[in-house]
């Protein structure tokens, strides 16, 4: 017995509908054309009966009667006279359609004369950089014509253009960094300073687009995101930069932001991140951001050069390893984690010579975020001890294998003393707060399709992931729930996200701590390998962060 096809509806329904709205508006368009005669005859008729009404409402109580007697005189001739009627309801159909005609000022075909000086100005700005003395009919000249170089143009309420087409001659070298970056520091200063542009430069048509860039959210906070294990929010951008949405909760507004997604694991292809900033750009409350996100997957061991105490919120949490802020911690934390990413690398390749899956222990991620660990340079050289910084190479070169992800925020001013291995492995960069255009192309790998501005809030910068594109940035507010600063919708959004409490904050190691086993320690034992005395062996296995500490 054959089956009976499903209905087309189910597959065509949608077009259905669509073609069905658009017949309505086609037929509502016609109809409106059609009757708009009687529209306005029916407008200029309800004007006038108003203006009845209020001149009736206006009119002394003793001068109404006279008043009604010379209406009354007046419809009695019209009445009498011969074809009186018939003139009277031409006269009063002409008077209700000019009444009821449509009064909206029509918009003006071409600039006025402000607008029209603004882009002359322009056009005599750009005459330098669009014109040779070799080219026979030169599109800019001294006292040329703007019209023909500025095909399309927007201006906004208070006079200031928001959109710009500008035609420039084919010998123009458009491929150049330098020569495109004269033309869009020019426009910026003509175009009007304190705002974001975005120049789309289309070397087949040679058309240069700028346009104003509409400023990004800043009422976001840190909350639960919708994302799949191994990828982390950091921050938002423009919808015409990514191909997805998140949901995120305002009050009890419910809206889609497009976000910037930083994608790490196995497969990660920019498994290390490396944000720069100017004091107060909002570098550690991407780090929060980040630690808040990571610790619900995997582990955190956080060291924080600064000393300021931006993450005292999360000691003693749930999957914080540890949050150093000494330089004996720094490099006691450090050199764990070296003997950590070696540790899962040797189990990790026990287990697949023996045709079996790595060890559970060795998925885990593990997350190292360093907070201005140049700070520790100098006293490192001080007291005689190794950078910390040396001790981020094996995590940075092995670390995608091993499931650890490093973290690194740092000043500008002390971007010069970073280690060569950060600068080599971390192949996703943040730049937040203001930067130049040589700063941002030097920490980037390329420069920003916008303008940077002087002013800009906490949390605002650009982000690039590898090779990709680069993107406006704005990070979400995570602020330290201990600062007295911050607001209470803030910090109860950081305490919320914030893992329960597995040790008192104030808890000190002891030596009888430090000589328990991994065991004690909630950590998996290492696989049974060759006898203790192996160096490679004894060398590899992991070492707790607090135990390294008591030593």
């Amino acid at each position: 017995m054959a089956r009976r096809p499903l209905p087309r509806i189910l597959s065509t329904g949608s077009a259905q509908i669509a073609r069905s709205r658009e017949l309505a508006r086609t037929a509502a368009d016609s109809a409106t054309d059609v009757l708009h005669p009687l529209i306005t005859i029916t407008r200029g008729l309800g004007r006038l009966a108003s203006a009845g009404r209020r001149k009736w409402a206006d009119t002394p109580k003793d001068r109404r009667g006279p008043l009604l007697f010379l209406v009354a005189s007046v419809i009695l001739v019209v009445a009498l006279v011969p074809y009186g009627p018939l003139l009277a309801v031409i006269t009063l159909m002409t008077a209700a359609a000019w009444q009821g005609r449509d009064r909206t000022p029509p918009a003006p075909e071409g600039p006025d004369e402000s607008q029209t000086q603004r882009l002359q100005s322009l056009y005599e700005a750009l005459v330098p950089y669009f014109s040779t003395a070799e080219d026979p009919s030169p599109l800019y000249a001294h006292g040329g014509e703007w019209e023909k170089a500025f095909p399309a143009y927007e201006f906004d309420g208070s006079g200031r253009l928001t959109h710009l087409v500008i035609r420039y001659p084919a010998y123009f070298p458009d491929g150049e960094a330098e020569p495109r970056a004269r033309i869009e520091l020019l426009l910026t200063a003509k175009a009007g300073r304190g705002r974001e542009y975005h120049f789309g430069w289309e070397e087949e048509g040679n058309e240069l687009t700028v346009g104003v860039l509409a400023p990004l959210p800043t009422d976001l906070f840190a909350q639960r995101f919708v994302t799949a294990p191994g990828e982390t929010v950091l921050g938002f951008t423009d919808p015409s930069g990514v191909q997805r949405t998140l949901p995120l909760t305002h009050g009890e507004e419910l809206r889609d932001v497009p976000p910037v997604v930083w994608r790490t694991g196995v497969r990660s292809t920019e498994p290390h991140l490396l944000a720069v900033g100017q004091p107060g750009s909002g570098t550690s409350t991407l780090l929060r951001s980040i630690a808040l996100q990571a610790l619900r997957y995997g582990d955190v061991l956080i060291v924080e050069g600064g000393g300021t105490g931006e993450y005292s919120c999360l000691t003693g949490r749930d999957g914080v390893l540890g949050v150093e802020v000494g330089l004996a911690g720094a490099v006691a934390g450090l050199e764990w984690a070296a003997h950590e990413t070696e540790r899962r690398l040797i189990s990790a390749n026990r287990a697949r010579q023996d045709g079996g899956q790595p060890p559970d222990d060795t998925k885990r991620p593990l997350w190292i975020l360093l907070d201005r660990p140049t700070a520790f340079t100098h006293l490192a050289e001080a007291d005689g001890r190794e950078d910390p910084q040396a001790l981020l190479q094996v995590p940075l070169r092995h670390g995608r294998a091993a499931a650890v992800t490093v973290v690194v925020a740092e000043q500008f001013d002390s971007l010069d003393l970073l280690s060569d291995a950060v600068r080599q492995h971390t192949r996703a960069r943040v730049v937040l707060g203001p930067a130049s255009t040589g700063q941002l192309k030097a920490v980037l790998g390329a420069p920003a399709h916008t303008t940077p501005v002087d002013q800009v809030p906490p949390g605002r910068g650009y982000a690039r992931l590898g090779t990709g594109p680069v993107h406006r940035l704005q990070v979400p507010a995570t602020p330290d729930p201990h600062d007295d600063a911050t607001s209470d919708a803030h910090r109860q959004a950081v305490l919320d996200l914030l893992p329960p409490r597995t040790a008192p904050a104030d808890a000190e190691t002891t030596p009888a701590d430090a000589e328990t086993t991994p065991a004690d320690t909630g950590k998996t034992p290492p696989d049974e390998g060759p006898a203790p005395s192996d160096p490679e062996t004894t060398k590899s296995l992991p070492v707790p962060v607090e135990a390294a500490v008591a030593d």
